[in-house]
C-alpha cells in the first residue's frame, strides 16, 4: 500500500465528492485504486445526508484505463488470478448503478479505456470541451469487454462497433452528440457548472430519484409487459412515500 491516498472522499451539503487521486498516473487504475473507489461509494450510499456523488480524477486526467503494471500483472497472470482481477472491476462498474443516489462522472482531460467505462457506469457524466473519450484497447490485442455492456447500451449498436474496432479518441463535443455523454461546458466554467447541476439534484426528492434510478436499470432485462409490471409496482411504492405526499400537497396549494 502507498503512502498516498488514492481516493480522496468528501461528504457536505448533500454532496459526496470523490476524487481519484493518482494524478502523477493519469490516475490510472489499479488494485488499490479499486477498493478504495469501491469503499468510497459504499460510504456514500451509505450516508443518508448524501444525495448526490461526484466522481472526477485530480490533475490533468480523468482516468487512463488500467496502469503499466495492471498490464504487466494482466499477461502473466493465471486464468483464475484474471478472472478475480475482471470480477473487482466488474463489481466496481456494477456498485456505481446499486449506489441509491444519482453518480456524476466530472470529466476533464483523458477518459480511455477502463476509464472511459467507469466515467460511463455514471448516471449522468458531464465533461470539459477539452476532455477526449476512448477505448485504444484493441491497439493492444485487448477486449474493451464489461465496458461494451455499457457502451452497447449508451450508444447505437454501430457507432459502438466504431468505436471499440478502431479505438480512436474522440472529442467531448462528439461524444455528447452521439449521446455517450450528457453535456459539455467550457473549461473556465467547468467546476462552477458541474457545481450548479449537482446543486439542482439535491434540491429534489431522494426517494424519487432512488426510485427512478433503479427501475430505469431495472427494464433493461425486461420484456415490455414486466417493465409496465415493475412500473407500476414502482408506483405504488412511490404514492405512499413522504415526499410524494408533501409534493403533492405543494402542488395543490399552488393551483
Amino acid at each position: 500500500m502507498s503512502s498516498q491516498n488514492v481516493v480522496l472522499y468528501e461528504a457536505r451539503d448533500g454532496i459526496a465528492r470523490i476524487t481519484l487521486n493518482r494524478p502523477e498516473k493519469r490516475n490510472a487504475l489499479n488494485d488499490e485504486l479499486i477498493q478504495s473507489l469501491k469503499s468510497a461509494l459504499r460510504s456514500a450510499d451509505n450516508d443518508e445526508s448524501v444525495r448526490v456523488v461526484v466522481l472526477s480524477g485530480a490533475g490533468a486526467d480523468f482516468c487512463s484505463g488500467a496502469d503499466l503494471a495492471a498490464l504487466q500483472k494482466i499477461s502473466n497472470a493465471s486464468v483464475s488470478e484474471n478472472l478475480a482481477d475482471a470480477r473487482s472491476l466488474m463489481e466496481l462498474l456494477a456498485l456505481i448503478r446499486l449506489v441509491r443516489v444519482p453518480v456524476i462522472a466530472a470529466v476533464r482531460g483523458r477518459a480511455l479505456a477502463g476509464g472511459c467505462g467507469l466515467a460511463l457506469a455514471c448516471d449522468i457524466v458531464l465533461a470539459d470541451k477539452s476532455a477526449r473519450f476512448g477505448f485504444p484497447e484493441v491497439k493492444i490485442g485487448f477486449v474493451p469487454a464489461m465496458v461494451m455492456a455499457i457502451l452497447r447500451r449508451s450508444v447505437s449498436e454501430k457507432k459502438a462497433f466504431e468505436l471499440i474496432a478502431l479505438g480512436e479518441e474522440i472529442s467531448a463535443s462528439e461524444a455528447a452528440v452521439i449521446g455517450l455523454i450528457n453535456h459539455t461546458f467550457e473549461d473556465a466554467d467547468f467546476e462552477s457548472e458541474v457545481e450548479a447541476f449537482s446543486q439542482s439534484l439535491v434540491l429534489l426528492s431522494t426517494s424519487a430519484l432512488s426510485l427512478s434510478k433503479s427501475l430505469l436499470y431495472k427494464t433493461d432485462g425486461l420484456s415490455f409487459i414486466e417493465a409496465l409490471e415493475s412500473g407500476a409496482d414502482v408506483n405504488v411504492i412511490a404514492r405512499m412515500s413522504e415526499d410524494s405526499r408533501l409534493g403533492i400537497k405543494r402542488f395543490l396549494k399552488k393551483s
